[in-house]
């Protein structure tokens, strides 16, 4: 996180033994992994499908594309969800909570947003703790005890404070532009492409393999990215407010209350929240944007026993 919460994270590891702090170690190396296969697989595409040619065109369309997704990406994410920005005096509570524990993490304060949803769900934005932005449904309000909501709004910090949401702009950035040149490369086999070409791209296994798999392997890596950065913000956020039962709690209403109303969201933007709000159907482990609640809730449960 930012100086503040990543010092209460390291001392809190330290003080209650190994368990939390290997966990969250392992979730940093696997992001960085799986990061390294994701950049990978990018030049590996452009490679396949221009040769030398198409992998510097993907190396300038992916430093442009991530431009664009440092500076607008939280821009974006905000008016894509309708969310609007309020004042202490609309949102008193909300605003309470925020500022309290952005103090206790040393962190800036951030803008505090309401989406007019009755589906309880969060999220975070911003590229980083000066430059970011916290987001609530008017569902989560109006069902979270005080408590809860300092689970949930210490979670959406600690993803700002981790640089998550920068981390997961770049990915999804990235995974978008795999799917952009493998729907080009449908549409050139449909097109009369998949001839040799003597730079070493175009052949007809090339294109069929950037068609099919490297956007089905850039969803994978996008989606363990996703939960590991989960995993780890659930535990941050919990050290911060110190209530992981608080917290664990606040994931079991928000998850039963987004199988009573699904938030009608950009299937892209699912991954930004708390717990994925497009339905209260339980997706395969595999192609779920956030880890099974049910190890969330454990895992809170365990760190709780050691607070």
């Amino acid at each position: 996180m930012g100086s503040g919460c990543a010092c209460i994270m390291e001392s809190e590891g330290g003080q209650e033994g190994l368990p939390t702090e290997v966990k969250n170690g392992m979730n940093g190396i696997k992001t960085l992994a799986l990061l390294l296969v994701l950049g990978f697989l990018f030049l590996a595409t452009g490679y396949l499908l221009g040769g030398r040619a198409g992998l510097v065109m993907g190396l300038v369309l992916s430093l442009a594309m991530n431009f664009f997704a440092y500076w607008f990406s939280d821009k974006l994410a905000l008016a894509m969800n309708h969310a609007r920005k309020v004042t202490p005096e609309e949102e008193p509570v909300l605003h309470s909570v925020v500022e309290t524990l952005t103090r206790q993490a040393g962190m800036p304060m951030p803008e505090v947003y309401v989406i007019d949803s009755d589906s309880p769900n969060a999220f975070a934005t911003g590229r980083d703790p000066q430059h970011a932005a916290v987001a609530a449904t008017r569902g989560l309000l109006n069902t979270l005890t005080r408590e809860e909501l300092e689970g949930v709004m210490a979670h959406e910090l600690s993803h700002v404070g981790n640089r998550d949401t920068l981390i997961m702009s770049v990915v999804a950035v990235i995974a978008g532009a795999i799917s952009m040149v493998a729907m080009m490369a449908r549409f050139g086999m449909m097109f009369g492409g998949g001839r040799d070409r003597e730079n070493g791209g175009g052949n007809i296994i090339s294109l069929l393999v950037v068609a099919i798999v490297m956007p089905l392997a850039a969803l994978l890596v996008q989606l363990a990215i996703s939960r590991a950065r989960e995993y780890q913000a659930d535990s941050s956020g919990a050290l911060l407010s110190r209530k992981p039962l608080a917290l664990a709690s606040a994931l079991e209403k928000l998850q039963r209350g987004v199988q009573r109303q699904p938030m009608q969201v950009p299937e892209g933007a699912a991954h930004l929240f708390i717990v994925n709000p497009l339905s209260g159907r339980q997706m395969a482990n595999l192609f779920s944007t956030h880890p099974p609640l049910e190890e969330r809730v454990a895992r809170l449960r365990e760190m709780s026993e050691r607070l």
